[in-house]
């Protein structure tokens, strides 16, 4: 974790849905090199984040800065090349078209093409079974496959900050370890991630820290050690 000013700083984020507020309030920050996890119920705002962050949603009130830039008003095209990367939540590869064309298109907003063909080498070490099935329609898939297709695309864009919605969800236990590996190898590389999970335990365990939301708001937060010993209570939090 560095001790530097955050790549991320959210300060006081609201995001309204009509009369509905989905967010209310929440502050989190992310460290370059860091992993950092988004928990809680449905309904408690963490998808609201990421589209907020990502300019998908329009935000109420509040600030999000990325390397010291506001990204108030940038359409999603622009943040992609500020150097963000969302993997939405279901995945949502273009099935009609082959493996090698949805990671073409990850690749379109990266100013750096040098070093394409040593990044795709990575996500083929990452995510082997991507390079056997280059010439198959994504839409073939499995859920698995799928997820480990959207997560290689958003890496071809050679992002400073990787968004993760939910990658587990849908997916069997076998599958959701898997995907967890090459996430684990990602936290390796030093890959700054915001991970949006259901699993409470399993998040707190794999991030640096953790911010749990309920009803909008940050309940707790904390390292990876001070969340450690509150598992129960984060599982009070989320009603389980």
């Amino acid at each position: 974790m560095s001790s530097s000013e955050p790549l991320l700083i959210v300060e006081d984020l609201v995001v309204r849905y009509g009369a509905v507020a989905a967010v209310q309030g929440v502050s989190l920050e992310v460290h370059t090199g860091e992993v950092v996890g988004l928990i809680g119920p449905n309904g408690a705002g963490k998808t609201s984040i990421l589209k907020a962050i990502f300019g998908l949603v329009p935000t109420t009130s509040g600030t999000i800065r990325f390397d010291g830039a506001s990204l108030a008003g940038l359409p999603p095209e622009k943040v992609v090349r500020a150097g963000i990367a969302l993997v939405p939540e279901g995945r949502q590869v273009f099935g009609t078209l082959t493996v090698a064309e949805n990671l073409s298109l990850g690749a379109t907003p990266r100013r750096d093409r040098s070093s394409l063909s040593s990044d795709m080498d990575r996500v083929f070490t990452l995510f082997p079974v991507l390079e056997r099935y280059l010439a198959t329609h994504a839409g073939r898939l499995s859920g698995g496959e799928q997820q480990q297709l959207a997560i290689a695309r958003a890496l071809l864009s050679k992002p400073r900050l990787l968004l993760l919605d939910e990658p587990s969800l849908g997916l069997a236990p076998i599958v959701i370890d898997g995907v967890h590996d090459a996430l684990d190898e990602l936290r390796r590389a030093k890959v700054t991630i915001l991970l949006v999970e259901q699993n409470a335990a399993r998040t707190v365990e794999f991030a640096d820290r953790t911010y749990l939301l309920r009803s909008g708001k940050v309940a707790i937060s904390g390292t990876r050690e001070t969340l450690a010993g509150k598992v129960d209570l984060a599982h009070a939090y989320l009603g389980v």
